[in-house]
């Protein structure tokens, strides 16, 4: 475990608390350049936590079986949920300037949304198995390219990308019920449409490449990964849900009730 508990003995980087937030590009590469190893180890736990699905739809979606492939999907998206709840956690932490140690951290989120990330992670893996599969029929011609195909593609694609950023945003930073968690990210995706455009964009690009030129792809995956795309689209989803929830002050005002608490003790 040397590699993810190295230098867990030495200070974190920090951020001046009165130093002004940067926002947009200048945001971005301050949290990577701050926290990339984190990113990286975490994307690459998310890696491997989707290898089952990787490997159940692909001999579904190769052997041409849609029953399969579907099943392979959900199942495969259980499994891979917590990792992926993981990795939204760990951007989350960086994009509102928590401090702590990694492993410690992920540790401690992973025992705690495991199990309310199995029912977002099965979705996810079971709409992606179908995306997937549909693309696959259009690209070898088993299935006749029309246009109410491409429209329910297109939107289920869409839609889908568009709302999981904030599923897996609210499912690590708020308590939710499943049903309700789907809801507000529906209304958050369709109520700031231009934003959730952007970061459908961004995963069906990045995504898309990265199937497009598999297998000279992997070594941009390993590096890369999750990490890419999930810190571009929670960058966005972060500052719409705290506008409207009001995360940080409520996460500020947990941190100086436990510090009261430890300093009491």
């Amino acid at each position: 475990m040397g590699f993810f508990n190295r230098n867990f003995d030495r200070p974190g980087p920090g951020v001046d608390k009165n130093a002004p937030r940067k926002t947009g590009p200048a945001r971005f590469f301050e949290v990577v350049g701050r926290d990339g190893g984190n990113f990286f180890k975490a994307s690459l736990l998310c890696l491997l936590g989707f290898i089952p699905w990787a490997l159940l739809v692909g001999i579904g979606v190769i052997g041409e079986s849609m029953p399969f492939a579907l099943l392979g999907g959900l199942v495969g998206g259980v499994i891979a949920g917590p990792t992926l709840a993981g990795m939204n956690d760990t951007v989350l932490r960086s994009l509102r300037d928590e401090p702590g140690f990694w492993w410690h951290t992920y540790k401690r989120a992973f025992k705690n949304n495991w199990r309310a990330s199995l029912a977002p992670g099965g979705l996810l893996g079971l709409l992606c198995a179908g995306q997937l599969f549909l693309l696959w029929c259009l690209t070898m011609g088993l299935v006749q390219a029309d246009l109410p195909m491409g429209v329910m593609l297109g939107l289920n694609l869409l839609l889908t990308t568009m709302c999981a950023p904030f599923v897996f945003g609210q499912l690590v930073m708020m308590d939710l019920p499943f049903g309700q968690l789907l809801k507000n990210s529906l209304f958050l995706a369709l109520g700031h449409s231009p934003w959730a455009l952007v970061m459908a964009l961004v995963q069906i690009l990045y995504w898309g490449a990265t199937l497009f030129f598999f297998p000279y792809t992997l070594v941009t995956l390993v590096a890369l990964g999750f990490a890419l795309p999930t810190v571009i689209c929670q960058q966005i989803a972060w500052r719409i849900m705290d506008k409207i929830f009001g995360l940080e002050d409520q996460f500020r005002q947990k941190r100086e009730a436990q510090l009261a608490e430890e300093t009491r003790e």
